[in-house]
């Protein structure tokens, strides 16, 4: 019994797992679990003499290739053979096939996640439907997270899978549940993960995503390449979704489809799950969730000089600024799709963000100080597509965190 296997079983029946299904787990006799469980010692043994076979030198290179893809005993044989193994392929086809049972047994079995620990998030793609917005039909994603032990549901439906996209999304899904996990599982998605190698602490992450998990203090957690399986819960709710809650719908707008789908979040939520025989809601409380205690402004503080138009520009378009402005450096913060702009720590402007490019977003109060000479036809004030309301005065203690 291997010393990380042991504090790894004590572990588990720390947090309640049977010693059925840590047995189970690690492929041991329940009495054993159950043993090692008790000890407060770590076990010592002696290692039974074994004969030496012509394979023991490759078995750690084996082991590495089959990190890395599930070779089949005829694809290592033809990679053992240059490397000078000239033993027979009965003993490689023997060891392979014990390694990948292993790892299914490991990989399949079912057990209970511990409170808070996690929440797994993926991706579906409904091609079938599509939602207009501003006169253009745009593709439509869902995204879904489910926490492990309350199997809590929240799905958003979205127009694109962008980082800024998926960080947005789980804000809204933190406020949901009201609080996140200690992790949160992935699959190997590019919002998240960049370069994905054998081991996690060697890939690299997407730096907005990094930005983001590291200013609340999750730890995502990506699945290992080709063991799909361990994201089991979240890929059900994929199909859930679309066998359930797509079926037969109708909506108008993305706004209102999502409506729809925060009442199915309620629906679901509030019934018995097949699973764990109890309701998520139910549960829920269970979970000791972090709490949200400030937040996190996806787009960093940025700076725009205000032209001689009263226009700065900013992703793609255009957004007008109090004439006394003309000439000076402000600050551009994003929140909840409303675009703030500073000069020196005090709010001068709000608009809505533009979900076009190439828009002029004009606010009328923002040119009355022009001198009166300016005609009343002048292409600033009449050539926007959109006109908001003089900025109010909001609550800045986000930006002061």
């Amino acid at each position: 019994m291997e010393g990380e296997k042991w504090m790894n079983i004590r572990n588990d029946h720390l947090k309640g797992l049977s010693y059925k299904a840590i047995a189970d787990k690690y492929s041991l006799d329940w009495r054993t679990v159950k043993k090692y469980a008790e000890s407060d010692i770590k076990p010592t043994y002696e290692r039974v003499n074994i004969p030496p076979t012509k394979l023991d030198s490759f078995r750690p290179q084996i082991d590495e290739w089959l990190e890395q893809a599930p070779f089949n005993a005829v694809r290592i044989m033809e990679k053992l053979q240059p490397l000078g193994f000239d033993g027979k392929y009965t003993i490689v086809r023997e060891y392979v096939s014990s390694k990948k049972k292993k790892e299914n047994d490991k990989a399949t079995v079912r057990f209970e996640t511990s409170p808070g620990l996690q929440a797994q998030v993926d991706w579906g793609y409904f091609e079938n439907y599509t939602v207009i917005i501003n006169g253009h039909h745009k593709k439509l994603y869902c995204f879904m997270m489910i926490l492990g032990y309350s199997r809590m549901r929240y799905i958003e439906f979205v127009t694109d899978m962008s980082t800024r996209t998926l960080i947005q999304c789980h804000i809204n899904a933190f406020r949901y549940f009201g609080g996140y996990p200690d992790e949160i599982l992935y699959d190997n998605m590019k919002q998240v993960v960049i370069k994905r190698l054998l081991r996690q602490k060697d890939s690299t992450l997407n730096s907005q995503f990094e930005d983001f998990s590291g200013f609340y203090g999750f730890k995502p957690v990506l699945c290992r390449p080709y063991r799909g399986q361990t994201k089991g819960k979240v890929e059900r709710t994929v199909a859930f979704v679309r066998d359930n809650f797509m079926v037969g719908i109708e909506f108008d707008s993305l706004v209102n489809l999502n409506e729809q789908a925060h009442l199915w979040c309620e629906k679901v939520n509030k019934k018995v799950h097949a699973t764990t025989n109890e309701i998520p809601y139910v549960r829920l409380p269970k979970e000791n969730l972090n709490l949200m205690r400030r937040e996190y402004i996806l787009d960093k503080l940025e700076h725009r000089k205000v032209e001689k138009d009263c226009y700065f520009s900013y992703n793609g378009s255009k957004y007008s600024a109090p004439s006394k402005y003309v000439g000076k450096l402000v600050t551009l913060a994003v929140l909840e799709r409303m675009l703030f702009v500073y000069y020196l720590g005090k709010q001068i402007a709000m608009h809505p963000l533009s979900l076009d490019k190439n828009s002029m977003i004009t606010n009328k109060e923002h040119y009355r100080l022009l001198d009166k000479r300016v005609d009343a036809d002048h292409n600033l004030l009449f050539g926007y597509s959109h006109i908001d309301e003089a900025a109010f005065k909001i609550n800045l203690e986000v930006y002061d965190q």
